[in-house]
C-alpha cells in the first residue's frame, strides 16, 4: 500500500467517526490555539514595553536623589554643569508637585512639572500647538504652561487651550502651547500634567534644588561613561555616599524587560504545550479502540498478504493524520483568536510564523510518538486470532 492510498483510508475512517474523530483532536486544536494565543500575545507586550522604552530613549538617563541627612537635594546650577562633560549631551531637572487647577468655571488637582527647554529633546516631548518654554521663561521666571491632551480636554473640552488662562495653585498662567498626545508609558505620561518653568515652579512650589533630573547621552555607546560622569558628581556631593541617589540606565531597562518577556513568553508557550501532549493521550487512546475494532479487519488483510509494516504504517499515519488535522484547526482558532483579540480587547498582539510552524509541526510530532504504540500492536495481531475475534 502506498502512503496516498494509507493516507485516503485514514481521512474515511476519521468520516466514519465524526464526533468521536473531533473529540479526539479537541485537545491538540486548543492545545495548537493556546500556543500561538499566548505566546503572541507574550511578544506582542514584550514589542509594546520595548518600543515605549524606545521613544523614551536608549542614550536616557534618569536620576533621582534620596538624599543624605538634610540634604535631599543638588543645585540647579551644579545639576546642569553636567551638560556637555564628556558623553552628555543635554541635561533636564524636573520639580514636581500635584496642585489644584482652576478655570474659570473648572477645577481639578494634576501634576505640576517645572522643566527647562532642554526637556523637549532629553524627553522626546514636543507640542502640536502653540510653542514649548524657552530659555527667557526660566530667566524672567514667566508665568506660562504647557497643557497635556486629557487635563486640556477635562478643562476646555473641545477648544483649543493655547492662550487661555490657567489658575496654579491661586496664581495666573498663560497657556502657551498644547502638548502631543503620548498615552500610557512606563514613566508616566504628560497627557495628564501641566509643565511650568524650572525657576517658576520653585517659587510656586516655595522649594528650591533639584531631586530628579534626567540626562541624555551623546549615543548609545556612551552611556555608560556619562552614567559614571554623573555618579562621580553625585559621590562628591554627598560625602561619598552611593545610597543617596539612583540612576536608572533605559539600555539596561530594554534588556531586562526583554529578558522578562522572553521568560514569560517561553513559560506561556510551555504551559500551553501541556495541552497538546493531553491531546496526544487523547489519540493514542483512539487509536488502541480502533486497534479492537478493526482486528478482524487486520486479520482479513494479513491474510491477502499485508505485511507487518505496512499494518503498522497504516495506523500511523492515521494517527499523524488526526494529529495533523487537530493542528490545522488549532492554527486557525490561534490566529482568529489573536486577531480578535487585538481588535475587541485592544491587546497588542504579534503574530509570529515560526511559533505557528512550530506548534502546528509539534501537533504533527504528536501524533507520531502517540501513534506508535497502538500501531505496533495492531501490526503484531496475529492473523489467525484476529480472525476469530468477534
Amino acid at each position: 500500500m502506498n502512503i496516498f492510498s494509507a493516507v485516503k483510508i485514514a481521512f474515511h475512517n476519521i468520516r466514519a467517526r465524526k464526533m468521536r474523530s473531533f473529540l479526539t483532536m479537541l485537545g491538540i486544536i486548543i492545545g495548537v490555539a493556546a500556543v500561538i494565543s499566548l505566546v503572541s500575545i507574550g511578544r506582542g507586550s514584550s514589542q509594546q514595553v520595548t518600543e515605549q522604552v524606545k521613544a523614551m530613549g536608549t542614550n536616557l538617563l534618569t536620576v533621582n536623589i534620596s538624599g543624605r541627612g538634610t540634604q535631599t537635594s543638588v543645585e540647579y546650577d551644579q545639576v546642569m554643569s553636567l551638560k556637555g562633560k564628556d558623553g552628555i549631551k543635554d541635561v533636564a531637572p524636573v520639580l514636581s508637585q500635584n496642585t489644584t487647577l482652576a478655570t474659570g468655571n473648572k477645577n481639578t488637582s494634576a501634576s505640576v512639572e517645572g522643566i527647562n527647554d532642554a526637556y523637549e529633546t532629553v524627553r522626546n516631548t514636543h507640542v502640536q500647538a502653540g510653542r514649548f518654554l524657552l530659555p527667557i521663561d526660566m530667566e524672567y521666571r514667566s508665568k506660562v504652561a504647557l497643557i497635556g491632551t486629557s487635563l486640556a480636554r477635562e478643562l476646555f473640552g473641545e477648544a483649543s487651550p493655547v492662550g487661555q488662562k490657567l489658575y496654579i495653585n491661586g496664581k495666573l498662567f498663560k497657556v502657551v502651547g498644547l502638548l502631543e498626545e503620548k498615552g500610557g508609558s512606563m514613566m508616566g505620561s504628560v497627557d495628564d500634567k501641566v509643565l511650568i518653568p524650572f525657576s517658576t515652579a520653585e517659587r510656586l512650589f516655595k522649594t528650591r534644588g533639584v531631586s530628579q533630573f534626567y540626562v541624555q547621552a551623546e549615543s548609545e555607546s556612551v552611556i555608560f561613561q556619562a552614567e559614571s560622569k554623573i555618579e562621580r558628581m553625585l559621590t562628591g556631593e554627598f560625602r561619598g555616599d552611593s545610597n543617596s541617589f539612583r540612576i536608572n540606565n533605559q539600555q539596561e531597562m530594554l534588556d531586562t524587560m526583554s529578558s522578562i518577556s522572553d521568560t514569560m513568553s517561553n513559560m506561556l508557550g510551555g504551559i500551553a504545550g501541556i495541552s497538546l501532549f493531553v491531546g496526544g493521550i487523547g489519540i493514542m487512546n483512539m487509536m488502541l479502540v480502533s486497534v479492537t475494532e478493526r482486528t478482524r479487519e487486520i486479520g482479513i488483510r494479513k491474510a491477502v498478504g499485508a505485511n507487518t509494516t505496512a499494518i503498522m504504517i497504516q495506523f500511523l499515519i492515521e494517527a499523524i493524520t488526526l494529529s495533523g488535522l487537530g493542528g490545522g484547526l488549532g492554527l486557525l482558532l490561534g490566529i482568529a483568536s489573536c486577531q480578535a483579540l487585538s481588535s475587541f480587547l485592544d491587546i497588542s498582539v504579534q503574530l509570529s510564523l515560526d511559533i505557528s510552524a512550530i506548534a502546528f509541526g509539534f501537533s504533527c510530532i504528536i501524533g507520531i510518538i502517540f501513534g506508535i504504540f497502538p500501531a505496533r500492536k495492531a501490526a503484531k495481531l496475529d492473523p489467525v486470532e484476529a480472525l476469530r475475534y468477534e
